[in-house]
């Protein structure tokens, strides 16, 4: 699914930004280079080294997660969860905190597993009963087990919202979005 969506992403003309790392952001990073591309890892500096995966064009290193999620946010133009861990839920509420408090609008979140973020929904839908989020809450993402719907999904809310339109083809086909 991951390399799908780097795929689709790619297609789209969008780069694909990971942890640039093995497993499913190597997939995703592979997906964009299918497609003619740009990958770009932004790995974080840890005791436990994870190499860069064969798919990158470019690697960034972070010393901090703050400041890798900031660059994160910064140079995207929507998110698409897959499956993780810690860090990836992080990355996540960072993203829709930001969405939620009206600090980046029109930036579309898509959870791309549906059995696997099945306990967070549960757990957003006691959030809501509990009065801590709004129901109004549960709009700032989408779910989907549909490569082709979170592309849609993508393109209503990211490129059309954002007058996005591919710019002129640049060296080794990497096309970047301008407004």
């Amino acid at each position: 699914m991951a390399r799908e969506v780097g795929r689709g992403l790619g297609r789209m003309g969008f780069s694909v930004m990971t942890g640039g790392g093995p497993g499913i952001m190597e997939a995703a990073n592979r997906g964009a280079k299918d497609a003619g591309g740009r990958s770009i890892g932004c790995n974080i500096t840890l005791p436990f080294e994870q190499l860069p995966n064969p798919y990158l064009d470019t690697m960034l290193q972070f010393r901090y997660f703050f400041v890798r999620k900031v660059m994160l946010i910064k140079y995207s133009y929507a998110f698409v969860v897959l499956p993780g861990g810690v860090g990836t839920m992080d990355e996540l509420f960072e993203a829709l905190t930001l969405v939620q408090t009206g600090k980046i609008s029109n930036f579309p979140v898509v959870l791309m597993g549906q059995d696997y973020y099945a306990p967070l929904i549960a757990f957003f839908d006691d959030m809501v009963k509990a009065g801590t989020i709004s129901e109004a809450d549960l709009k700032l993402f989408m779910i989907t087990d549909s490569v082709e719907e979170a592309m849609a999904h993508i393109e209503q809310h990211a490129i059309q919202k954002f007058g996005l339109q591919r710019a002129k083809e640049l060296k080794r086909r990497w096309w970047l979005w301008e407004r």
